[in-house]
């Protein structure tokens, strides 16, 4: 393969976020605790990846930021249809990483608790 060549891989995951408002009328995308963004590096208008764990659900949609430490999980316009209050969602990012770093790649995964609250930090 050429140096050039890359794989789109897991970059970070936000593991069993549990969705706290669901709001159809909102012009769209999933709003995240800014403490939770910070601990997976994510930013806001990044595209993300979810997996809806209660109901099997896979979406897609972009980031904003929600309050600092409210632990808010909220899910916007269309994708409000996708879950519900109280679901645990798996949420994702992906970035091409050259096929010759791939054999060290690590993802960041965050793990949440009761609350949205981080129970661990990983780099797996």
């Amino acid at each position: 393969m050429s140096d050039t060549a890359s794989r789109v891989m897991l970059r970070a995951k936000l593991h069993r976020a549990t969705v706290t408002e669901a709001d159809l009328h909102y012009e769209g995308s999933c709003g995240i605790d800014e403490d939770l963004l910070d601990a997976a590096d994510m930013r806001e208008f990044e595209k993300i990846e979810l997996y809806n764990v209660n109901n099997g659900e896979r979406f897609s949609t972009y980031i904003i930021k929600a309050a600092r430490g409210s632990g808010a999980i909220s899910l916007n316009g269309a994708a409000a249809r996708k879950a519900h209050v109280g679901d645990l969602l798996i949420i994702c990012t992906y970035s091409p990483v050259a096929d010759s770093a791939v054999p060290g790649w690590k993802p960041r995964v965050v793990l949440l608790g009761e609350g949205n609250r981080i129970t661990e930090i990983k780099k797996t």
